[in-house]
């Protein structure tokens, strides 16, 4: 069940491919107007690089979030999903992890060509590579929670930010520190294991709380 809807997700989304490069499009362009913005140093783009990649990024999740669930809403699927024999759990936690292939993963692997625009060193590189691997499944599994919860509403975008952009916010400081401790040369596997640790409280929870979501939005 669980890859019959990642298969069946992803199937749906490479058929709207303005879907798929919307947020990525969104995560190059804004990271590429701050050199035309700032500057050319060096220094100062380095600097400000974590947190410019990191908000990039939630900004792109964001961007993707209203989507999650809506075209299943629309055709009466999410009506289907919720009166079928198998666990609701397992059919959200399938379009999350779709979700985050279509559209986190991209980012992971673009970071480091945009990082090298920001003038990010080696050790910098990694750490980006690295707190978006462990970061961006996050922003999906939080993001679905708000996407539940107003996936019968009109423009929902703008309600989602209002209940998710709080809780991204541990991620976003969690994974602009493990950036900037490895541009200094420090040991960032605090940071490291506290976004591990984050990640298994998501995984662990966020399944759970987006399946009451779309069960209180569909009882409206």
């Amino acid at each position: 069940m669980l890859l019959a809807t990642i298969q069946r997700t992803l199937r749906v989304s490479f058929r709207q491919p303005s879907e798929l490069l919307n947020p990525l499009f969104f995560f190059v362009l804004v990271i590429a107007l701050f050199p035309l913005g700032i500057g050319p140093s060096e220094k100062t783009l380095a600097l400000i690089a974590p947190g410019v990649i990191w908000v990039a990024a939630l900004l792109a999740t964001l961007l993707s979030m209203e989507s999650l669930f809506r075209s299943d809403f629309d055709d009466g699927s999410l009506d289907q999903m919720l009166v079928s024999p198998q666990p609701l759990i397992l059919v959200v936690t399938g379009k999350v992890i779709s979700h985050w292939l279509a559209t986190g993963l991209p980012l992971v692997l673009v970071s480091p060509i945009l990082g090298l625009m920001l003038s990010v060193d080696n050790a910098g590189i990694l750490a980006i590579l690295i707190s978006l691997m462990l970061g961006t499944p996050i922003l999906s599994l939080l993001g679905a929670v708000g996407a539940s919860l107003t996936v019968g509403l009109k423009k929902g975008g703008v309600l989602i930010a209002l209940l998710i952009i709080p809780l991204y916010v541990p991620v976003l400081i969690l994974g602009t520190s493990l950036i900037q401790t490895a541009q200094q040369g420090g040991d960032y596997d605090g940071q490291m294991l506290w976004m591990m640790a984050l990640l298994a409280l998501t995984v662990g929870t966020a399944p759970i709380a987006t399946a009451g979501g779309i069960k209180v939005s569909l009882s409206r």
